[in-house]
Parts: C-alpha cells; sequence; structure tokens
C-alpha cells in the first residue's frame, strides 16, 4: 500500500512561485503525476515524470513555468511552480502509479492519490 501526502500549497499573488512536495511511504513509486481541479470544473493533467525522472510531460498552459521533478532518494515527487496566474487557483493532487499502463495524462492510470492541496492565486 502506498500513501502519498502533499504539502506546499498556500496564498500566492500573480507572478509568484510555489513549490509542490508529494512524499510517499510504503514503496517506491514508478510514475508520478500532478492534477488539479478547480471549482466546478474537470481534474487535469498538469504534469508527469518517469520513474527514472528522465521523461518528462506537461500540459501547453503550464510549459515553461511549471517544472517536474522527483528524489528517489527519499521517494518524494515535487512541483515548482513561477510565474503564476490567477487561473493556476486549484486543488492540485499528486498520484503515483506501479503498472505504467494507461496514458500518463489519464487520471484513470493512477493508483494512489494525495488527499489534495489548495493553490491561490490571487491577482
Amino acid at each position: 500500500q502506498v500513501q502519498l501526502v502533499e504539502s506546499g500549497g498556500g496564498l500566492v499573488q500573480a507572478g509568484g512561485s510555489l513549490r509542490l512536495s508529494c512524499a510517499a511511504s510504503g514503496r517506491t513509486f514508478y510514475r508520478m503525476a500532478w492534477f488539479r481541479q478547480a471549482p466546478g470544473k474537470e481534474r487535469e493533467f498538469v504534469a508527469h515524470i518517469s520513474r527514472g525522472g528522465g521523461s518528462t510531460y506537461y500540459t501547453d498552459s503550464v510549459k515553461g513555468r511549471f517544472t517536474i521533478s522527483r528524489d528517489n532518494a527519499k521517494n518524494t515527487g515535487y512541483l515548482q511552480m513561477n510565474s503564476l496566474k490567477p487561473e493556476d487557483t486549484a486543488v492540485y493532487y499528486c498520484a503515483a502509479d506501479m503498472t505504467y499502463s494507461g496514458a500518463y495524462y489519464a487520471h484513470t492510470s493512477y493508483d494512489y492519490w494525495g488527499q489534495g492541496t489548495q493553490v491561490t492565486v490571487s491577482s
């Protein structure tokens, strides 16, 4: 069983930065992703990183602003968010997968989820 614990959310002004962390316990996860869900909207893919960290993918709206990374020694993933915009406001979730089955951008491909952390960007 894997448990994911997120931290690092908060309130920031537009143009600011936040760093989200996702600590996994129980097993070393294979691939990891971040998703977000704004009020009244569906959960959307944000970023993905492979087990070794050599492969990353981002949704177009965050490319050049967000960076996903991981520290396998700590079994922890990160999402560095720079140049934040009000439209980035959402609850952010980390997700982990042990099977590499399914598309990396589909929330149904991930078996384990964190509790979510609120990110609010004021204009």
